[in-house]
């Protein structure tokens, strides 16, 4: 028992239970131990039902009853065969505990291949570890080094220690005589890519450049920001390029900061699905709100600015720029008038779209009358020509009737005819029929049974996949548990100990046949003695009887042989007696010592302490309510 319940705590510390090294046997698990034993045991073999169960003990006694309540139903959900209480967790007794354990050890899912190439121990802790690292930050879209919050650079880095270098690059300036054409196709100036000597500086002197383009061209109309942005693009001998540069990045910086403010976090992942039907709906939205002339979308595109700006700089505008404004006021004008245009056609569109519906539903129902009036126009034809027919027979009536009456007797006598003919073609062909009738008959029952086989074979065929299949997860369980075992321990010494075990388990079996053979012998022994006994006496007290009758002293002879007998009988039965007595005692004991495996006394000591811890809680509640 104790070998088995030392594989009992092997499986349970294997499904992530804390067993202490100094607990060999299943008598000294704790209420705390128990708990969290069944709790692992119940995660491992269902985590929706383990997850929503704690494993540790919880001091409030109330508390207590519903969480072993709440195992118990958990276990008999599992299909545990015997009753179950929250007395089985809470005073725990050593074989039902036993048993409870090694129900949930046979339910504990076997290692799969991906669990079985997992290490075990530490090593597969920090594993997992990376691996939730690893995916949570390619959860997170990438963000430039000066975009990022304290969370990104913690997930994706700070920014680089080293920066990107840069170099100038001399663009020509475009002038009306057509000299830049001459000027860039001349070998005194280099195309842009190869004034850069470095290669991995051509990338960033190419967007500084062109994001000093786009500053020039966004603030022609902001003189301070210009002024910036030409001082910027001028020579390094006009002014300081450390410091000009400085002041690009910063304002680039600042740029990128109001853009990413404005734009917001990057939306969550979702499926490529659901963001292709986002962007073809805001497409569709988006064509549908710029659908119009070409007016209209350059009016969109070239006029941005928002009302309230649109009025302080109505208010700030020069003389000279009314034309503009009047020329804008009338397109707006225009657009509102083509806008209520539109919303008038598409108002008349939909009116004609239900007068079609209306007449469409119209033209079904008259097609329909229609297709009944020629069924009843052509059953009218065809009455109509019984009865021309009839209306020119009239006039040679009787003449009529008798070449009827002929042509019905010919038909008559045509129609027996050919019921002879075919009567005589009928037999064969029905006794044929019969027969094939027959051959299928006999080939659907053999073609059933053979259907029976092949199904018994396609069974016994997936139970031998199923039985190899189970066979191989047990095979590489057992790999997977080799390889976790200590290299150091050598299988002389378990193989030892298991011929130990079957050798004592041999001996135990011969000790036990020679003890049941001795028994019998002896049995055999005691019924031969009794029987010999039995006609002893009675041959014995018929001699002794019939010379009793003639003396005296064989009389009194014959009293002490009655007397003899009856104490011999007495003696044997109290020795019976007293074996039935010590097969008793022994059961006795046998049962006092399953009674102390159940730490009654200790458990009723612990029923005790929750009672008056009970009463406690239950005063305490009381007071709280008398005081509430």
């Amino acid at each position: 028992m104790e070998e088995a319940d030392r594989i009992l705590i092997h499986s349970l510390r294997q499904a992530g239970t804390a067993v202490p090294p100094d607990v060999q046997s299943l008598r000294a698990f704790t209420t705390e131990l128990v708990v969290e034993a069944v709790v692992c045991c119940l995660r491992v073999i269902n985590p929706d039902v383990g997850s929503g169960l704690s494993p540790l003990l919880p001091l409030a006694m109330s508390a207590r009853f519903r969480l072993a309540m709440s195992l118990a139903q958990a276990c008999m959900d599992l299909g545990y065969p015997l009753e179950l209480g929250y007395q089985n967790f809470l005073y725990p007794s050593e074989p039902d505990l036993r048993d409870l354990l090694l129900f949930l050890a046979e339910r504990l899912p076997t290692d799969s291949s991906e669990d079985a190439d997992q290490p075990a121990g530490d090593s597969a802790i920090l594993l997992r570890a990376i691996g939730n690292q690893v995916r949570e930050q390619l959860a997170v879209p990438w963000v430039p080094p000066l975009l990022r919050t304290p969370k990104l650079q913690q997930l994706q880095g700070s920014a680089p220690q080293k920066p990107l270098q840069t170099s100038r690059l001399v663009l020509p300036e475009l002038s009306s005589r057509g000299e830049s054409r001459e000027f860039q196709g001349s070998p005194l100036l280099l195309p842009p890519p190869a004034q850069v000597p470095q290669l991995a500086e051509r990338a960033a002197s190419l967007l500084e450049c062109h994001t000093v383009q786009l500053c020039q061209h966004a603030h022609h109309d902001c003189p301070g920001d210009e002024d910036w942005v030409h001082r910027a693009a001028r020579l390094p001998g006009q002014e300081d390029a450390r410091a000009q540069r400085q002041r690009l990045h910063k304002h680039l910086a600042e740029q990128l900061h109001q853009t990413w403010a404005h734009l917001g976090p990057p939306a969550p992942a979702c499926d490529l699905g659901e963001q292709l039907q986002a962007w073809g709906a805001g497409t569709r939205t988006g064509a549908r709100a710029t659908k119009g002339s070409r007016f209209t979308h350059s009016e969109k595109f070239t006029f941005q600015p928002e009302p309230k700006a649109q009025t302080a700089q109505a208010s700030d505008v020069p003389a000279s720029q009314r034309p503009q404004q009047d020329m804008l006021a009338a397109q707006e004008q225009e657009l509102e008038s083509l806008r209520e245009q539109l919303e008038g056609v598409n108002h008349n569109i939909e009116e004609v779209e239900a007068d079609m519906k209306t007449l469409g539903l119209s033209l079904v129902q008259v097609e329909t009358e229609c297709q009944q009036s020629e069924l009843s126009t052509a059953e009218r034809e065809q009455t109509l020509r019984l009865k021309s027919r009839a209306v020119e027979l009239l006039p040679d009536g009787l003449a009529n009737l008798t070449k009827l009456q002929v042509v019905v007797e010919s038909s008559a006598q045509r129609i027996i005819h050919l019921a002879g003919q075919w009567e005589k073609h009928r037999v064969p062909l029905l006794a044929e029929y019969r027969h094939l009738r027959r051959l299928q008959d006999c080939r659907e029952l053999e073609s059933s049974r053979r259907l029976a086989e092949i199904q018994e074979l396609h069974q016994s065929v997936r139970l031998a996949a199923e039985e190899a299949r189970r066979k191989e997860e047990v095979y590489k369980q057992l790999v997977s548990e080799l390889e976790t075992l200590p290299k150091d321990v050598s299988r002389l010494a378990y193989t030892q100990r298991i011929l130990e075990i079957v050798g004592n388990i041999r001996k135990q079996k011969e000790e036990i046949t020679k003890i049941l053979s001795d028994t019998k012998d002896l049995q055999k022994e005691i019924n031969s003695l009794s029987g010999k006994l039995d006609r002893t006496f009675a041959v014995t007290d018929e001699l002794v009887f019939k010379d009793a009758k003639k003396d005296d002293a064989v009389r009194k002879a014959y009293k002490y042989l009655a007397a003899l007998h009856e104490n011999c009988s007495q003696l044997i039965q109290t020795i019976e007696d007293t074996g039935t007595i010590m097969r008793e005692v022994r059961d006795l004991e046998e049962q006092i010592e399953t009674e102390m495996g159940k730490k009654t006394l200790s458990n009723l000591e612990k029923i005790q302490e929750d009672y008056r811890a009970l009463r406690q809680e239950n005063a305490g509640l009381l007071g709280r309510v008398r005081e509430a």
